[in-house]
């Protein structure tokens, strides 16, 4: 279904979109548009789909003059993409445009961030309205957006999970369902898979299981890792493990109501539950498809039986949908349920806004009774008004632009495509994901599943972007392509992203060979 609004004349369209009509930038040339051919091997660029959007021309910093400044002010940690950073001026739905005017398809939607598009119309308007009314008031002051929105939120998760908390990020957000999970069972230990990321707050820290994540000092007291149920990179997995349309390439003779691999990585589970923790345990974190590691699904019934697991030693079980929120995954509105499993505590965030900065955990009112009686906790920006009004506007938009079955359809439409490309390629070790969250683990071959050198996979990644597309990246490796663009992305611009992959590797082989 293609929303109303995109059938309303351009110049209507840019008013709502933008305070004042964009001027046409003299630099945004055919190049720009990428239509042109230009020699990457003896291969013609992949025909970047159009868009009748005309960027402001940009009229701020120079670039070296930005360099210049990143460098003298900003943290040195935040190691940016590409040789050369990407310095961008403005977005729009699932496009994004530079400094130069030069146009990119965005697959990685600022890291699973942008849910409904850049500078959707709607959120926009919604924004800019109640940043003429007001903007702030504190969580001691009732004000009508936060009920409001409260209510439309909570319809959306299933009983009992309808006390919710507002906070401005993902980190905010698992910081505080850790702290929920502890008063609750009045236990410390929390468990959380190898290869997670939940945050990177000094308690989180501790759940997020990734070397660069990982201190000399102590952080994230109490948190203990267990194995990452990993049916392409693991010790066990087959070729029907996965809630997925592509399954990995490793054979086994499983029945298709059984899984050996599933019941393996129980196995080392209970062996962590019964040799590195207490006897009673305050929680289990788990992301329904692991983000920051490479969309890393877990075999089909894992979740559920340690839901089981972690519940008989008095723990409570956690599902963070900061990425796989809000209708990605496209069967369902919420990743936990594509496992059939009930968590105690949901958090999530970057999806709820769009890009603004709002999270949320959602439990019961049993365990919220809990923090309650434990402690005063507040947030002074959670639920502000600008936020609430920006999140009532998103949940929306996916309603009205059936985005969440778009995610499924077009979602299920890429993976196949790429899927093929790794019956094509020996360097692509494995296709993996639902809906509009899809990984593509590189390896230098597939028998030993070795990752592909880091250098090579830059290359890869820099070839993308010469060619209009931005992927994100991810794995213990860095070598897994993510990809998640906004959910209001077409069947033709799916299509011109896997062919620019293709055309990338195509690239590296050429490379290769010389």
């Amino acid at each position: 279904m293609i929303p109303a609004w995109r059938h309303l004349p351009r110049t209507l369209r840019l008013e709502m979109s933008s305070p004042r009509i964009p001027k046409k930038c003299p630099s945004l040339s055919l190049g720009a548009f990428r239509t042109s051919v230009t020699k990457l091997g003896l291969h013609t660029k992949p025909r970047m789909p159009p868009c009748d959007f005309t960027p402001e021309r940009y009229q701020s910093l120079a670039y070296n003059r930005v360099l210049e400044i990143h460098r003298q002010h900003l943290s040195p940690v935040l190691a940016s993409y590409f040789p050369e950073p990407l310095l961008l001026h403005q977005g729009h739905m699932e496009w994004l445009f530079d400094y130069e005017g030069n146009r990119y398809l965005d697959f990685f939607s600022g890291i699973f961030t942008v849910s409904v598009g850049h500078c959707h119309p709607k959120v926009n308007a919604a924004a800019q309205q109640q940043l003429g009314r007001l903007w702030h008031t504190s969580v001691v002051f009732f004000h009508p957006l936060l009920h409001e929105y409260a209510e439309k939120l909570a319809a959306l998760l299933p009983e009992p999970l309808k006390v919710i908390f507002f906070t401005n990020s993902g980190s905010e957000a698992n910081d505080l369902a850790m702290l929920m999970a502890r008063a609750h069972s009045k236990s410390t230990d929390i468990i959380s898979f190898r290869g997670a990321y939940h945050g990177c707050s000094s308690h989180t820290l501790g759940l997020s299981n990734l070397k660069p994540l990982k201190m000399p000092i102590s952080t994230g007291m109490g948190c203990q890792s267990t194995m990452c149920p990993d049916v392409f990179r693991g010790p066990w997995g087959g070729s029907h493990c996965r809630d997925s349309p592509v399954q990995t390439v490793r054979k086994c003779s499983c029945a298709p109501d059984c899984c050996q691999a599933k019941d393996q990585y129980i196995e080392q589970f209970k062996d962590t539950l019964n040799t590195c923790m207490a006897k009673s345990i305050a929680g289990f974190f788990a992301e329904p498809i692991q983000g920051v590691n490479g969309c890393v699904q877990y075999p089909k019934g894992f979740l559920k039986e340690a839901f089981g697991l972690v519940r008989e030693l008095g723990g409570l079980c956690i599902a963070d949908e900061v990425q796989t929120g809000f209708g990605r995954l496209g069967s369902h509105f919420w990743g936990f349920q594509t496992h059939g499993v009930l968590p105690d505590i949901v958090t999530m965030a970057k999806g709820i806004g769009n890009g603004f900065p709002m999270a949320a955990v959602v439990t019961t009112p049993e365990i919220a009774k809990s923090l309650a009686q434990s402690l005063y906790h507040f947030n002074t920006f959670g639920g502000n008004p600008v936020a609430c009004a920006i999140g009532s506007a998103v949940l929306e938009v996916i309603k009205e632009e059936n985005l969440q079955e778009n995610s499924q359809e077009v979602g299920t439409h890429m993976l196949l495509k790429f899927a093929e490309l790794r019956d094509e390629f020996e360097i692509v070790g494995d296709v993996r994901g639902k809906g509009l969250m899809i990984g593509i683990e590189m390896v230098k071959d597939k028998v030993s599943r070795q990752p592909l050198p880091y250098e090579e996979v830059n290359q890869i990644h820099e070839d993308c972007k010469h060619m209009g597309l931005i992927i994100g990246r991810g794995g213990l490796f860095f070598q897994t392509f993510r990809i998640a663009p906004p959910m209001c992305i077409t069947k033709p611009e799916a299509d011109f992203a896997v062919e620019v992959f293709r055309s990338a590797l195509i690239q590296h082989m050429e490379r290769r060979a010389k």
